[in-house]
C-alpha cells in the first residue's frame, strides 16, 4: 500500500559535490515544516524515473523545513540515481515518504564512525550531531581520491578525523585493525560499499554484536550476473511482459507502463507482495514466510527459477 502520509516535495536546490555526487534540497512547495528525524534517518523518494530509492538525510532533523540528501550517480544505475541526476531539476516535484531510522544512534561513552564513499551521508549527520552535543567520537572516511570525496572540507575539519584515499587499489585498503584489536567502550557505526562493510563485519567479530551497527540499503541484489530473461503474465489483463536479464519484474512492469506499488525495492518491506498463480520462483526477499512462498512473490527482487510466471496482477 502507498503510505497515506506520502508527501509531495519540490527540489529547491541542487549542488554538485563531486563529478558524480549531487546534493538535493527538498521542501514543501507551499513552504512549512516537515516531519522531524534523528541522525542516521533516511527518506524514500520516488525518482523521476519511477524507481523508489532510499537516501540518507544529511541535515539537522530537529525542526526541519527542508530535507537534504546526496545522490551518487551509479555506473550501472537501473533508473534511480541516473534519474535523479538527469531529471530532478530545481522546481521538480517528487513523492517522498516520511523519514525512517533503522540506523539510530544509541547512548554511549564514545563513538567510532566509519564512512565509505557515498556512505558518508548518514555518518556525517551523526558526526554533526555528536559534535553539537559535545560527545566523544572519531570519524574514519575512506574514498578513492580527494576529487571523489563529498564533504571533504567539513570532514577534514573535525578533530581526530582520518581520511584515507586508496586510489582504487585493493592493496591500499585502510587497515582498521588498530581500531578493533581490543574491544573498547565505543559504539561503531559503518556505512559504505560492500567491501568496506564486509571488512568491518569480519574484523569486529570478537566485539559484542550490539556495539557494531551497519546501514545497508542493498540488502538483496535484484539482479545478478547469471540471471536470464523470462516472461511474466498478468492474470487480470492477460498481458505478457518480457523481463530482461538485467531488470526486475517490478522494473519490467514499470517500463511497460503497468501501474506498480513499491517502497524499498530491495526485498525488505513487503509493499510489492502479490499473488503467485503459476511458476517456479527464485525467492530472494527477506519478507515472505516459508508457507507463503508457494502462492506469493515479491516482484521487486524475486524472479523465475525456470520457465515463466503468472501473477495475480
Amino acid at each position: 500500500m502507498i503510505p497515506e502520509n506520502r508527501m509531495t516535495l519540490q527540489v529547491v536546490g541542487r549542488d554538485d559535490l563531486t563529478k558524480e555526487i549531487c546534493q538535493f534540497t527538498l521542501a514543501r512547495p507551499e513552504g512549512g515544516g516537515l516531519p522531524a528525524f534523528t541522525p542516521g534517518a533516511h527518506i524514500t523518494i520516488e525518482t523521476p524515473g519511477g524507481a523508489m530509492r532510499r537516501y540518507s538525510l544529511v541535515n539537522d532533523g530537529a525542526a526541519p523545513d527542508t530535507y537534504v540528501v546526496a545522490v551518487k550517480r551509479e555506473p550501472n544505475s537501473r533508473g534511480g540515481s541516473a534519474s535523479m541526476h538527469d531529471a530532478a531539476l530545481v522546481g521538480t516535484t517528487l513523492a517522498v515518504d516520511p523519514p525512517e531510522n533503522d540506523f539510530e544512534l544509541v547512548k554511549a561513552d564514545a563513538y567510532l564512525l566509519i564512512g565509505g564513499g557515498i556512505g558518508i551521508t548518514p555518518i556525517l549527520s551523526m558526526a554533526r550531531h555528536l559534535k553539537e552535543q559535545g560527545k566523544r567520537f572519531q570519524l574514519i572516511y575512506c574514498t578513492r581520491s580527494p576529487e571523489e570525496t563529498a564533504y571533504l572540507e567539513e570532514c577534514s575539519a573535525l578533530e581526530g578525523t582520518i581520511i584515507h584515499h586508496d586510489g582504487g587499489q585493493l592493496d591500499n585498503f585502510y587497515d582498521f585493525w588498530d581500531h578493533f584489536e581490543e574491544p573498547g567502550k565505543e559504539h561503531v557505526y559503518c556505512c559504505g560499499p560492500s567491501p568496506l562493510m564486509e571488512e568491518i563485519k569480519a574484523i569486529s567479530g570478537h566485539w559484542p554484536e550490539e556495539r557494531v551497527h551497519f546501514e545497508d540499503f542493498n540488502a538483496v541484489a535484484a539482479v545478478r550476473e547469471d540471471d536470464t530473461p523470462f516472461r511474466v503474465t498478468l492474470a487480470k489483463s492477460g498481458r505478457t511482459i518480457e523481463v530482461p536479464a538485467d531488470r526486475s519484474i517490478l522494473e519490467a512492469l514499470r517500463d511497460a507502463g503497468e501501474p506498480t506499488v513499491s517502497s524499498c525495492e530491495s526485498g525488505t518491506c513487503g509493499t510489492c507482495k502479490c499473488g503467485l498463480i503459476e511458476g517456479d520462483v527464485d525467492h530472494r526477499d527477506l519478507v515472505l514466510m516459508d508457507e507463503e512462498k508457494s502462492d506469493h512473490i515479491m516482484i521487486c527482487v524475486s524472479r523465475a527459477r525456470t520457465g515463466d510466471l503468472v501473477v495475480d496482477l
